[in-house]
């Protein structure tokens, strides 16, 4: 039957099981809401209306990272679109599966510096898996159906497709066409006959694996490092605690692997590099075989490439074929999804036990924390944990409350951690976790955020009420750009050049006028009672607790150093 192009729209992003957009609407994307509207598509579709197109961008983002589908998002042109730029690249970075959907301006405007025209195909190219300029009505069903399947394929990664006006209003004839036979049909077929890797994960080689066990074999001191790569492939977080257990080497993480085993797990030495933990970064300074799975060797967990694992076989495991040494020179790879190669890897795996060197990895002891009469970031994070009984999903910022969470928070499950670890996006964290509650309603969100991020886009706080999003805002508030001070403490001088934010809000009145109750908290005492009162009433709340200025992210290694280089302890 004919369709204007609009309803195609919605009509592809029913077959995809689309039940959730964020968005913001302008001039040239008004068809696309008129349909919502106009054909009820929006009984069908829940449509969650930001207070800007970042806000939409991370919540997109948030309600993909913590269930596994693909978010999609909405946006007008020009400055509608390039708003969502900041969202956009923290998906790639993170590897999470979104399709942004834009509209331009008609196509007879394109290229004449129309009202609200950019090229925002060409400003994305970077930061999407692929992005479409569609401008024919007749190519825009299948170019929705291929975006959905290139954003959740492979390495999952965002993908853009902006839609020139005309093109929504414009009629063709459309036909259904289930999900489980997209593969097969128009546009995705054609790319999929063509592609030399298809849109399918890659096999892992049966030979390489074998490599890799005889490799183990041989090793004495072995460490595990996982990463997000892990925790997006689907079933790899059963098969690779399986791996693990085996082993019974020590593993360490990225902060994006964190849950892939649980926080309090006996062989989990805590988080590696800049802020890695003493027993982390000992190992993998010590270790003669080092088994990396789904990361990419950051500058924040490799410090100094050259000096990394240097007396370490590395193994690379990753789907994305060039992360292969990218960052860090391997001895052996696999290419593949991480749930694939664990699996033969555990068909071939013989149980392990290494007990003197893990022993000698987990007599590498933290700081001990502080316990006093004031609060301390780790007590926040505790009682989090013990409050949600450690089930809540964290959402954070960027800074030194997101390296908090990471280091103090037992995370147990995938998708219970939603943070920007590749891009460290400030401002991230509230979009968030409106996403990751919305598609997780059951499930208790905490936002976990500092003053400066907070700051960024704290407007979303009118989404949440809006909406009644129970989301649980937690601000750890020093009154400072808490980690570019310590950077500022420790290496250059004391001096605080523009660091200093004592200057308000009162978080607690903004929220308030918001219509969001919230409360304050200088002590243990008083945190418990505000978050217990949080949990309980199942609406939004936000809890401003008083954290000192000097408090400091420990251990820390300064970026360049080698991994046991530790600036502080």
């Amino acid at each position: 039957m004919k369709m204007r192009g609009a309803r195609i729209v919605m009509e592809c992003l029913l077959e995809q099981g689309v039940d959730t957009v964020f968005g913001y609407p302008g001039g040239t994307i008004l068809n696309v809401y008129d349909e919502l509207e106009l054909s009820g598509y929006g009984e069908k579709i829940r449509h969650i209306l930001t207070s800007h197109e970042q806000g939409a961008s991370h919540a997109a983002d948030g309600y993909a990272r913590s269930t596994g589908k693909v978010g999609v998002c909405f946006a007008t042109s020009g400055p509608g679109a390039t708003n969502l730029t900041t969202g956009i690249a923290t998906a790639y970075y993170d590897s999470s599966p979104v399709v942004f959907i834009t509209c331009n301006v008609n196509e007879n405007l394109i290229g004449k510096d129309s009202f609200q025209e950019v090229d925002i195909t060409g400003i994305t190219m970077p930061i999407t898996k692929c992005n479409y300029l569609v401008r024919n009505v007749e190519d825009l069903a299948d170019i929705i159906r291929e975006a959905f399947a290139i954003a959740r394929s492979g390495r999952p990664g965002p993908v853009l497709i902006d839609i020139v006006k005309n093109v929504t209003s414009d009629e063709c004839e459309f036909e259904p066409l289930p999900l489980e036979q997209h593969a097969q049909h128009g546009r995705l077929a054609r790319l999929l006959r063509r592609a030399s890797h298809d849109l399918k994960d890659p096999e892992p080689d049966r030979r390489d694996v074998d490599a890799l066990l005889a490799m183990i074999g041989e090793a004495e001191r072995p460490l595990v490092l996982v990463g997000g790569g892990v925790i997006r492939s689907k079933g790899a977080v059963p098969e690779f605690r399986k791996f693990a257990e085996a082993l019974g080497a020590p593993v360490a993480s990225t902060i994006m692997g964190g849950a892939a085993l649980p926080g309090n797990h006996p062989l989990f030495t805590g988080m590696i590099g800049m802020h890695g933990s003493h027993a982390s970064n000992y190992a993998a300074s010590e270790c003669d075989l080092l088994i990396a799975i789904g990361c990419r060797f950051s500058d924040r967990v490799a410090t100094d490439p050259a000096t990394f694992a240097q007396k370490a076989k590395v193994v690379h495991i990753d789907i994305d074929r060039s992360e292969i040494d990218k960052n860090v020179k391997t001895d052996h790879h696999i290419i593949g999804d991480a749930r694939q190669v664990l699996e033969l890897l555990n068909k071939g795996m013989k149980k392990r036990e290494f007990k003197e060197w893990r022993e000698w990895v987990f007599s590498h002891k933290e700081v001990p924390l502080k316990k006093d009469d004031i609060l301390h970031p780790h007590e926040v994070l505790e009682m989090i944990q013990e409050v949600t009984d450690g089930q809540a999903i964290i959402a954070t910022d960027v800074g030194q409350h997101q390296m908090w969470s990471a280091q103090y928070y037992h995370f147990s499950r995938p998708g219970q951690l939603i943070t920007s670890g590749g891009f460290g996006t400030m401002g991230f964290g509230l979009g968030a976790a409106i996403g990751a509650k919305t598609g997780n309603p059951d499930q208790v969100v905490v936002h976990c955020t500092g003053d400066g991020s907070f700051r960024m886009n704290c407007n979303e706080l009118a989404t949440v009420e809006h909406y009644q999003i129970p989301v649980i805002t937690v601000i750890f508030n020093n009154h400072t750009l808490g980690m570019v001070r310590q950077w500022q403490s420790l290496i250059y001088g004391k001096r605080y050049s523009q660091t200093d934010l004592e200057r308000g809000p009162d978080f607690v009145k903004l929220a308030e006028a918001y219509g969001i109750s919230g409360g304050r908290a200088a002590n243990q005492e008083e945190f418990r009672a505000q978050l217990q009162k949080a949990v309980d009433s199942g609406k939004p709340y936000l809890i401003e607790c008083a954290i000192h200025k000097d408090a400091m992210v420990h251990p820390m290694v300064p970026g360049g150093a080698e991994a046991t280089s530790f600036l502080l302890d």
